[in-house]
């Protein structure tokens, strides 16, 4: 019998979350942009789901194929492909979920930032989901040090492009969508806050 770890590797506790609540089911065609190795996708590759995953670092896919041979041996090695999330090839409508978890904190630039969310949603079918999970500025306003723009260092000394929840919704009216869930954030000891933002395409 598996344990909960070899069953759901490092799983984010939010994307959990969906997955128990009926957000993610069979026949679901799903994309991790920015998967990195693919801690977020041990469970949906032993359960058999469509997955798919972007990533710029080469070793990282090469990584996630090797579990994912292992794991799923009929899913196509070429699902997971060595690119970047705005520059994604993927048709229109191709996904009916689409995870970015800890990517959208690395934009170099609002430019950027913008460019990863608009290529997420478009490969987002109408009535999917958009799960995010990303650094924010929410609850440790008076921590954080202005560097440029919406780039932040944060108390622990790592530099973040941070949003607040103001641009959220604001880019959530934007994409003519719907908030699936209330923005939700976590503050970790005043050192850094990770918000979780999901909404839903209604167009």
């Amino acid at each position: 019998m598996l344990s909960l770890q070899q069953r759901f590797g490092e799983i984010d506790i939010y994307l959990f979350d969906q997955i128990l609540r009926g957000r993610i089911v069979t026949g679901m065609r799903i994309l991790d942009a920015g998967c990195g190795e693919g801690r977020n996708l041990i469970y949906l590759l032993r359960e058999s789901y469509e997955v798919f995953g972007v990533d710029r670092d080469s070793d990282a896919v090469a990584e996630l194929r090797r579990t994912a041979a292992y794991l799923a041996p009929t899913l196509p090695a070429d699902n997971f492909q060595v690119g970047t999330v705005e520059g994604m090839k993927y048709p229109d409508g191709y996904f009916d979920f689409v995870i970015s978890s800890a990517v959208l904190h690395f934009a170099r630039d609002d430019e950027h930032f913008h460019q990863m969310v608009n290529s997420s949603w478009r490969v987002l079918r109408a009535g999917g989901l958009l799960f995010c999970r990303l650094a924010s500025s929410i609850g440790v306003e008076k921590q954080i040090k202005q560097i440029a723009g919406r780039h932040f260092q944060l108390p622990d000394g790592s530099e973040r492009y941070l949003v607040d929840e103001a641009l959220l919704v604001r880019l959530t009216k934007e994409l003519h969508a719907q908030l699936a869930d209330p923005i939700r954030t976590t503050v970790v000891q005043s050192q850094r806050a990770m918000t979780t933002w999901v909404i839903r395409k209604i167009a």
